[in-house]
């Protein structure tokens, strides 16, 4: 499963067919991958919103990573995991999904990246790079980190627009995690369709 381009994270909020909606809007547009995150949501929500995108997903082909939540990707068969620092055992992860995508959080922190490729990562994320709405207190990140050699596509996620993108691809990023830019468009499809044409 080839991992470059736009990589979309759903919004917090409770209203799941607007997100439905705009998450159909980035599928068409184009993405890369689909991770499922809403931090406000109850385990109910959460269980009905990732049961609709993954249907969403498979019939656009595009894989769906749940944030944070091991036992949610297992029970409705998601295309994968990513998890942060303080969210579980990613060896552990790994044994669990054999055959599935498991994405890391390593921040600011290179060493981090290569321990999480040894557990088994198959994509490491590295952020924040510029401000961000979504975590406004994350550490920043340099665009240095984009230059190792992990053997895995690397992601850039934090405060990520269509105007600050281009330097990050050309550092090395293969990956664009994006949330606000994406799904406040006025239009999400056309966003899309401008991340897109940025790796063409």
């Amino acid at each position: 499963m080839k991992l470059r381009g736009l990589y979309a994270i759903t919004p917090d909020g409770n209203d799941s067919a607007s997100v439905l909606r705009k998450v159909e809007g980035a599928l068409e547009g184009g993405i890369a991958a689909l991770q499922y995150r809403n931090k406000s949501a109850s385990p109910a929500q959460r269980i009905r919103e990732a049961m609709a995108l993954a249907q969403l997903c498979r019939a656009h082909g595009v894989p769906l990573i749940i944030n944070d939540d091991l036992a949610l990707a297992i029970e409705i068969d998601a295309d994968g995991v990513h998890l942060g620092r303080d969210d579980g055992d990613l060896a552990l992860a790994r044994a669990k999904l054999p055959r599935k995508l498991l994405g890391a959080s390593c921040y600011n922190d290179a060493g981090l990246g290569r321990k999480a490729v040894d557990a088994g990562a198959d994509y490491v994320a590295f952020g924040s790079l510029f401000s961000s709405p979504s975590k406004p207190g994350a550490v920043r990140a340099p665009l240095s980190l984009f230059t190792q050699d992990l053997g895995v596509p690397l992601c850039a996620i934090g405060g990520i627009t269509v105007q600050n993108a281009p330097q990050l691809i050309a550092a090395g990023a293969d990956l664009l995690a994006v949330i606000s830019d994406l799904f406040d468009a006025p239009d999400v499809k056309t966003r899309a369709l401008q991340y897109r044409g940025l790796f063409e």
